[in-house]
């Protein structure tokens, strides 16, 4: 017969948590290597070569209209930063045994999913006027979905990604090194876009009062 020990309410609660999370997450999940997490690494690989092949796309069907792309000079750089963070992720997890941590890693997981409805919303928004390079057109101004409330939203999403994907794992190293990176990227390049986007009387009536990332309340430009 199975006994049920009862909780002492002035003992710690931490073996009781414990155990409820290797409960909820089974103990597969903290074993080396995580099969699961270089899966999931993957996945969002192939959603990048998806998003090329449709940037392609819009970018031929826009140029067909008249539009421009944009110089970026640090492009190659930013393609750079994506492609460190897949390869750092995998390699800091494998090479150094980053374990699972329940408490860490399922809150990024939430983060990662919220990010691709996020994405999806973007996409929605945008049709054929989203795309992975600066393009000047001269369809009107998206001022719908989330862009009712902030002015770089995918951009947003990419900050999130950038720091939730490697810490799904523990790979802190790759989250910081990526992060400061990618600031660093756009940066520049949302000073490209912006300068370029601001020209427009359209995008600075209905934009320049929104904030560029989160929709909390900031300074006009």
């Amino acid at each position: 017969m199975n006994s049920v020990a009862a909780l002492d309410p002035g003992s710690s609660p931490t073996p009781q948590l414990v155990g409820i999370a290797f409960i909820l997450f089974p103990s597969s999940l903290f074993h080396f290597p995580s099969f699961w997490y270089l899966a999931l690494l993957a996945g969002f690989a192939g959603l990048r070569f998806v998003e090329l092949w449709f940037s392609s796309r819009h970018q031929a069907q826009l140029r067909s209209e008249g539009a421009t792309k944009l110089r970026e000079p640090l492009y190659p750089l930013m393609v750079t930063v994506h492609l460190g963070l897949f390869i750092g992720s995998s390699l800091e997890v494998t090479l150094c045994h980053r374990p699972f941590i329940p408490w860490l890693g399922g809150p990024m997981l939430i983060l990662l999913a919220l990010c691709l409805v996020g994405r999806a919303w973007v996409w929605q928004s945008l049709g054929e006027q989203w795309n992975v390079q600066i393009m000047t057109s001269a369809h009107p101004i998206v001022d719908s979905g989330p862009y009712r409330y902030v002015r770089h939203p995918n951009y947003t999403i990419v900050i999130v990604e950038m720091f939730a994907l490697p810490l799904v794992h523990g790979a802190y190293v790759t989250a910081v090194l990526c992060s400061l990176a990618n600031a660093l990227v756009l940066r520049e390049r949302i000073r490209l876009e912006e300068a370029a986007l601001f020209l427009r009387p359209g995008y600075t009536a209905t934009m320049a009062t929104k904030p560029r990332f989160l929709p909390f309340p900031t300074r006009v430009r």
